[in-house]
């Protein structure tokens, strides 16, 4: 990955560490919400759930759009999909590693045996 890319999931894994984002994006990937509606289900001020959906917004998993004096807020399910192909990505690297363990394990009980 390039240094940018490091940036980028950096942002991403930042914003996603924090369980009330994790709750945000839950609730706009499922439909828009305004934020203030998405303030009242938060044992918080409306200033600290605006934090976490800057968060969000600056690390480009959701996207904000004003309509009146509302601010909406909707999940953006590509960058989504980039935090799951990381994942995947890291996955593999793991399952490689794994399937190389057990040869050697494999190839030196063979040699014992």
């Amino acid at each position: 990955m390039s240094g940018d890319d490091e940036d980028r999931a950096d942002a991403l894994f930042h914003a996603l560490s924090d369980r009330t984002r994790r709750d945000i994006m839950r609730r706009v990937l499922a439909g828009e919400h305004s934020v203030s509606a998405l303030a009242a289900n938060y044992d918080m001020s409306f200033a600290a759930v605006q934090k976490h959906v800057a968060v969000l917004e600056k690390a480009g998993l959701l996207v904000k759009r004003r309509s009146g004096r509302e601010q909406l807020a909707s999940g953006d399910v590509t960058a989504v999909r980039s935090v799951a192909s990381m994942l995947t990505e890291l996955e593999q690297i793991w399952r490689g590693r794994i399937a190389r363990i057990d040869e050697l394990i494999a190839s030196e009980s063979f040699e014992e045996g």
